[in-house]
């Protein structure tokens, strides 16, 4: 087992730049868990990686990689590390670095969690991303409570989808902003309004606890929806403004009543079986919307740039 498939691209630009190809099985550092990936997911900071507009934290060498979720199999366990063996279903993030596309990846233990054992590996990766986030801004960040009014911003997306079941189990008043085509789909979640986001300007919403906002864009408008004591969380920035955005977003976090919180989530090993918990007692279901093997992350990076998505695309590596 010297080399394996990855995807990898060698310049940055659209999703064409995008191929299978192989580069060497990493190696198991001290410390270190080796596991052979089964699947990842695609997710937005992939995109703008790959289109180059994070150059200044990506660099210019290349190959370069992409992914940074992952559920698989744990296939070798340094001697210093207890609790895993070969042969343990898990899943985690690398960090903030890419590279999970591809066969093998090799993490620390606090990077890992066991999976849930009630749902497959491309159903669980679904969940990843959109449920560490969601817990860690709904949750910890929000402090959302049962009877409050939640507004999920982008509610048929990777953390959207997630986001409305959590802010049920939670026991909040969902309201999710979609396409007109998936404004079903967002009730299905159990989301109790769901609004079509081109038909209903942000000006004219009502007023909400929480506000969760995926898409980075119009943070004064929405914070202007906020009711009195009400806390706007945004997981994004606007990609093409990000002095003014990433400026805007500090600022408010500083002043007012109606705070406005900021986070870029690194998931570690007790948040990620939190998570776990819920998803194995049926408060989260999968939100897959479309899995496709390695050879076409080209095209599932493709379809996620088109918009209009129902939870995850999945590249199945196993």
């Amino acid at each position: 087992m010297n080399d394996m498939r990855a995807a990898l691209y060698d310049r940055y630009g659209p999703p064409e730049v995008l191929y299978e190809g192989r580069v060497p099985v990493p190696a198991r550092g001290p410390g270190e868990v080796l596991v052979r990936v089964h699947a990842a997911s695609v997710n937005g900071g992939e995109l703008h990686g790959r289109a180059g507009k994070v150059r200044l934290v990506t660099g210019r060498r290349f190959p370069q990689r992409t992914g940074f979720d992952f559920v698989g199999e744990v296939a070798e366990v340094d001697a210093t590390v207890t609790g895993l063996r070969a042969g343990d279903q898990v899943w985690g993030f690398l960090g903030r670095t890419f590279g999970s596309v591809a066969e093998y990846v090799s993490v620390r233990p606090r990077r890992i969690a066991y999976a849930p054992g009630n749902v497959t590996p491309t159903e669980a990766v679904s969940l990843l991303a959109g449920g560490t986030t969601s817990l860690t801004a709904l949750r910890d960040k929000a402090g959302l409570r049962a009877g409050e009014r939640l507004l999920v911003r982008g509610a048929s997306g990777g953390v959207g989808s997630v986001a409305v079941q959590l802010g049920k189990a939670l026991g909040a008043q969902v309201t999710g902003l979609a396409s007109a085509k998936n404004l079903g789909f967002v009730r299905d979640l159990g989301a109790d309004e769901a609004l079509d986001h081109r038909e209903t300007p942000l000006a004219g919403l009502d007023r909400y606890d929480v506000i969760l906002d995926t898409a980075g864009t119009e943070h004064r408008l929405l914070r202007r929806r906020l009711a009195s004591g009400g806390r706007l969380v945004s997981i994004a920035f606007d990609i093409d403004r990000p002095v003014r955005s990433v400026g805007y977003l500090l600022g408010s976090a500083v002043h007012g009543s109606r705070r406005v919180r900021f986070f870029s989530g690194n998931p570690k090993h007790d948040l990620l079986a939190e998570l776990t918990a819920y998803v194995e007692r049926g408060d989260l279901r999968p939100v897959v919307d479309t899995v496709h093997p390695l050879a076409e992350i080209a095209a599932a990076h493709r379809a996620l740039e088109a918009g209009g998505v129902r939870g995850k695309h999945v590249i199945q590596l196993a």
